[in-house]
């Protein structure tokens, strides 16, 4: 049995979380809605498209064998016999050669029947071409790297993406429900319909490549959930999750979670600012953080030769070295070396504007 199951709250959770009623529609393994047709439409396409060349092959064949035809005189019979064209000068002459007649043109007009059917459904309903679509947005989740899983596409979810994307993060939103992904879609996030608590579904979203993962599902017991599975799939992963309940910040944070978050808190500071600080709020300050890599511009250089002081550039506000030391207003002759992360104070977009 895993650590994480023998820790007090998260298996509760885990039973709630089986033991609940499905609400919404029910989703198909692969991450779509269920559907009673188990092949995807191209496979189906081909599988149909198949039946006539298969019949024309058999027609020619027992048309050969019966009435001692030609090769092609076998094939110009069984196909005018499948399309039921009609016409020139070979028929059948023997009692099973006329049997085989009627059986090609009864099996033939029922099989293009069905084809055209079939064609047109996938077009008509749309299933072609959201297959399709899903085959793309599968191939471009597969290219990236170092995106931002962010589990549940709600109010929270929906906001979350807007400011990572707007900082130039590529984001993947997993969500149970397809009409939610559609805005994702819309916004510019890669979609993965599914459940975010399941191993296959967070696999799809490359979570192996992912930068971090954030749950912000509806309900605390689905985001200890999300948090395990992410965890038990990406030990290093950071996860930031969200919880409406103070009691769930430690068991999110036994079950792997590196931060949480609550929007409650959040909108209650944020509040609280426009009242007592409402220049500050309008000025839309956010910090921002670099990590110095080797081979950085101010790897090997100190604060006041590295130019992070100059005129135009954001605030610097400190220095978080890679030993864990932080230093707050560095002075000028704090040396930067890989591995340090620069934290510095940048203008947003102000308000209104």
């Amino acid at each position: 049995m895993s650590v994480l199951h023998k820790v007090p709250g998260v298996a509760r959770a885990q039973r709630a979380f089986e033991a609940r009623p499905p609400t919404g529609p029910v989703l198909h393994p692969t991450g779509g809605r269920a559907r009673r047709r188990a092949l995807p439409p191209t496979w189906r396409l081909v599988a149909f498209w198949s039946v006539p060349p298969v019949l024309v092959c058999s027609g020619a064949i027992g048309y050969h064998a019966i009435e001692r035809w030609s090769w092609f005189d076998s094939f110009y019979v069984a196909v005018n016999t499948l399309t039921s064209l009609g016409g020139g000068a070979k028929y059948a002459v023997s009692y099973a050669g006329r049997v085989l007649t009627l059986v090609l043109a009864l099996v033939g007009i029922s099989s293009l029947a069905v084809v055209a059917t079939e064609l047109l459904g996938t077009i008509v309903t749309g299933e072609l071409r959201e297959f399709l679509r899903s085959r793309r947005m599968t191939r471009r989740i597969d290219g990236l790297e170092q995106h931002v899983i962010v589990c549940g596409y709600g109010h929270v979810g929906q906001q979350v993406c807007a400011e990572l994307m707007a900082g130039g993060v590529s984001v993947v939103a997993v969500d149970r429900l397809d009409e939610t992904l559609a805005v994702a879609r819309d916004s510019g996030a890669y979609a993965v319909l599914g459940d975010a608590s399941a191993d296959a579904t967070l696999q799809r979203a490359r979570i192996d490549r992912a930068r971090a993962l954030v749950a912000v599902a509806g309900t605390d017991p689905d985001n200890v959930l999300i948090t395990v599975t992410a965890r038990l799939l990406r030990p290093a992963l950071p996860i930031v999750a969200r919880s409406e309940d103070t009691a769930t910040v430690p068991k999110l944070l036994r079950a792997g979670a590196t931060r949480t978050a609550s929007p409650h808190t959040i909108a209650g500071e944020r509040i609280a600012d426009a009242v007592l600080c409402p220049a500050a709020l309008d000025a839309r300050l956010q910090m921002r953080e670099e990590t110095v890599g080797r081979g950085h511009p101010l790897d090997g250089k100190t604060v006041g030769t590295s130019g992070l002081r100059a005129r135009g550039r954001p605030l610097l506000v400190a220095i978080r070295h890679h030993g864990g030391r932080l230093a707050f207003n560095p002075d000028d002759d704090d040396c930067l070396e890989a591995g340090d992360v620069v934290i510095t104070l940048n203008n947003g977009p102000q308000q209104g504007s």
